[in-house]
């Protein structure tokens, strides 16, 4: 018993090693002083101060502006993707093209990035950036979409073949609609993604503009501020409520694998009730 709970002691290690950064970032986002490493009393100021920041807020509204446009990007291509790779090409060579940028160092990825821009002779800015969270997020957005395709009920496509439909009228009335979990999920990580990604943003950007992560970057070369462990876990709180809901849809797609598109859903315990109740009534009337 005692050898079975000390397993547990690396694993809650591993947890605090992970998460304790990360809740003394938080607390120290309120704290009254003006040093970032002693807690002086509990104040909102700094986030006040983050509201009147000129600079954070343009940094903020450049990196929505890329996230919701690679968000978009990734989405769709994505999901067309992993319906291409799950049903129509089975080919280990591709799916290892197709998942490639999310394997790669992003350092890599940004300089040929980079390079590639170059080549085309694009003016870097926050297209060239929404280009690149694209294609970097696309990979993630296959990947949770094709772990969503390989439990959907496929008879429903073949039914709909059956009966006249076309490729299309299928893929929009019966697969986009089993796959919505997964869409949305993949989504959300793509955004969440976007949101935080700094190094390809700092090498496909240019000198114009600014995402957030940029701007943080510029503010800790002179030292950490309680300003920006404030801004630190406001971002913290935008990619944990994305995270979580994202793993909360997947769940519910897991759960009903089999259901079809507009089916209303079936409490199984009041299923097996309805059931049991009918099974008595045929005892009966036997």
């Amino acid at each position: 018993m005692r050898r079975g709970r000390l397993l547990y002691v690396p694993f809650w290690a591993t947890y605090v090693f992970l998460y304790l950064p990360i809740v003394v970032l938080v607390v120290m986002s309120f704290n009254s002083g003006d040093s970032a490493y002693t807690f002086d009393g509990f104040s909102l100021k700094w986030y006040g101060e983050l509201a009147g920041d000129e600079r954070v807020r343009d940094g903020l509204v450049n990196t929505l502006i890329v996230a919701a446009g690679s968000t978009v990007i990734a989405t769709v291509l994505g999901t067309l993707l992993a319906v291409g790779l799950a049903r129509h090409t089975r080919s280990k060579a591709l799916d290892a093209i197709a998942l490639m940028p999310a394997v790669l160092p992003d350092l890599v990825l940004a300089i040929g990035l980079l390079v590639f821009y170059g080549v085309i002779q694009l003016t870097l800015g926050l297209y060239s950036v929404v280009l690149a969270h694209g294609l970097f997020s696309m990979a993630f957005v296959a990947a949770v979409v094709r772990t969503r395709l390989s439990g959907a009920d496929t008879s429903l496509e073949e039914a709909s073949r059956d009966l006249g439909a076309g490729p299309v009228a299928t893929f929009v009335r019966i697969t986009l609609p089993q796959l919505a979990p997964g869409i949305v999920a993949g989504a959300l990580l793509a955004f969440t993604l976007s949101l935080d990604e700094f190094v390809i943003a700092y090498f496909t950007i240019g000198n114009s503009e600014q995402t957030l992560p940029i701007v943080i970057y510029s503010m800790i070369r002179f030292g950490v501020t309680p300003k920006i462990n404030a801004l630190a876990a406001i971002l913290l709180l935008v990619s944990f409520t994305a995270v979580i809901a994202g793993q909360r849809l997947t769940r519910i797609g897991e759960r009903e694998p089999n259901r079809t598109p507009g089916e209303p859903r079936v409490d199984t315990r009041v299923q097996g009730a309805a059931d049991s109740t009918i099974r008595m009534e045929s005892r009966a009337q036997d």
